[in-house]
């Protein structure tokens, strides 16, 4: 199940404890929709991931979904978790503040994740 477009793509790998979301690509109005669609899609697990090592732009619709993903997923129990993002991802990161509610780890000894799923703008 999935397309592909020059412009964004997420992959999602589901694992017994976690779940991994690889964002690549811009995230704008335009396709935030894809990114928010897999973040609520993606299967109740104790936590999620969010790849943004392959976002170049991270616009406040972006911002929002993040956001929203955050709540939800708490409100379930789980945390999310913002992986590798870009210098420029995490200056959007930092300067909206969200750095202090959700936590920016690195990738280094990570499992790698299985079953991937692609989806596109």
């Amino acid at each position: 199940m999935g397309e592909r477009s020059d412009r964004f793509h997420v992959q999602v790998s589901v694992a017994e404890h976690g779940v991994d979301v690889r964002a690549i690509g811009e995230v704008d109005i335009a396709t935030v929709g894809v990114l928010r669609s897999a973040l609520w899609s993606a299967p109740a697990r104790p936590v999620l991931r969010l790849d943004l090592s392959g976002v170049r732009l991270l616009s406040a619709a972006g911002v929002r979904a993040i956001f929203a993903a955050h709540l939800r997923i708490r409100a379930q129990g789980g945390e999310l978790m913002l992986v590798d993002p870009d210098p420029v991802v995490t200056r959007v990161l930092r300067v909206t503040g969200l750095h202090r509610v959700i936590p920016m780890v690195e990738s280094a000894g990570r499992p790698t994740p299985s079953q991937p799923l692609v989806l596109a703008a």
